[in-house]
């Protein structure tokens, strides 16, 4: 069997940084996490490709190859997802489809044979189970439980051309205790915070130590701090001994929630390799922080938050949202006084 993986192209965002790259000779800023950790879930015996539009061109002879073409995308992606799903329909190719974008919306994608939905761990055997037994394929395979992610495989790095990403990329933990009412990690991933052992991520730095990647990893964990007890008590402490015996190859940055102010668990970080970190500060403004529900933001001076992480060796990204219904026309202002004030290396400002 031969299995075409393909991601699509990010538009001219934020997502894609593809002007900035070139500063520093790299074509995407980091890889298709998803669909290699599918891949490695395929049979080993398979024939696997695969083709990141954000690195390189799919080409005819590519779908020509393949029994199967696998697509994974976010909504960001769906110009890029039509163009492709013209070309595999054209070569009468079939499509399986998974990941956040099709999760949701489903029901826009007629052209697509099979979709894979909600989390692959679950819901890619099913499907693997009918094509090996010759039984009629379903076409769509899905799930409202949640993945025990210590079930999760090492993803197939191999496959890509690590010299064209600025960064590698690992997933410790899926879903977010909090529920902001503009985030939908919850409906996707759920509440619960569900996480690989201690043993599995350092397995996954092995792959890349031997891989010969050497610099920054991006941790993709919506909030990497969301059970702070595991994460302090085995996660960071078997992730500093394993950086340690091998003289500190990477260095780390991760998505976290504001309560990572905490003494403890900052050194923990920096200790470990960590250098930088992603924050939705979202608004200065308590009065929107209670309308959107973003209870680990209220009754906190996010200000002395952000400068507590900065001065314990984390340089700080801000996230910001304006236009929420109880904003005020002095929003935009107390926005860049907060922005200025707190230093922020690197800001999303959404609307």
């Amino acid at each position: 069997m031969n299995i075409l993986l393909v991601y699509p192209q990010y538009p001219d965002t934020f997502w894609s940084f593809r002007n900035a790259l070139r500063f520093i000779s790299k074509k995407a800023a980091v890889p298709p996490l998803g669909l290699i950790t599918v891949s490695a879930m395929l049979p080993k015996n398979w024939n696997k490709k695969l083709v990141d539009l954000n690195v390189s061109k799919l080409l005819a002879t590519d779908i020509e190859w393949c029994d199967f073409v696998f697509i994974s995308a976010m909504y960001v992606q769906k110009e890029s997802v039509a163009e492709l799903i013209k070309k595999c329909t054209s070569a009468n190719k079939k499509i399986v489809a998974g990941g956040p974008l099709f999760t949701q919306e489903y029901k826009n994608y007629p052209q697509i044979d099979h979709f894979i939905l909600n989390e692959a761990e679950l819901t890619l055997a099913p499907f693997l189970n009918d094509l090996e037994a010759g039984k009629p394929l379903k076409r769509i395979y899905r799930t409202r439980e949640y993945a025990d992610l210590k079930t999760s495989p090492i993803p197939d790095y191999q496959l890509l051309n690590l010299n064209a990403y600025a960064f590698m990329n690992i997933q410790i933990t899926r879903g977010c205790p909090f529920a902001c009412d503009f985030c939908e990690i919850t409906t996707l991933l759920g509440h619960k915070v569900r996480m690989k052992s201690a043993v599995q991520i350092t397995s996954e730095l092995d792959r890349l130590y031997n891989l010969k990647w050497r610099g920054p990893i991006a941790i993709v964990d919506d909030n990497f701090i969301g059970n702070k007890k595991v994460i302090k008590s085995s996660m960071l402490p078997a992730m500093k001994t394993w950086m340690k015996d091998h003289r500190y190859p990477f260095t780390f940055n991760a998505q976290a929630s504001i309560d990572l102010a905490d003494n403890e668990l900052m050194k923990l970080m920096t200790d470990t390799g960590f250098n930088s970190t992603f924050i939705g500060i979202e608004s200065p403004s308590e009065e929107v922080l209670h309308s959107c529900n973003k209870v680990q933001n209220k009754n906190r001076d996010l200000l002395h938050c952000v400068k507590k992480i900065q001065q314990n060796g984390l340089q700080v990204s801000g996230g910001f949202i304006v236009g929420f219904d109880s904003d005020q026309p002095s929003v935009f202002q107390k926005q860049i006084e907060f922005i200025q004030k707190s230093g922020l290396y690197r800001q999303w400002l959404d609307f």
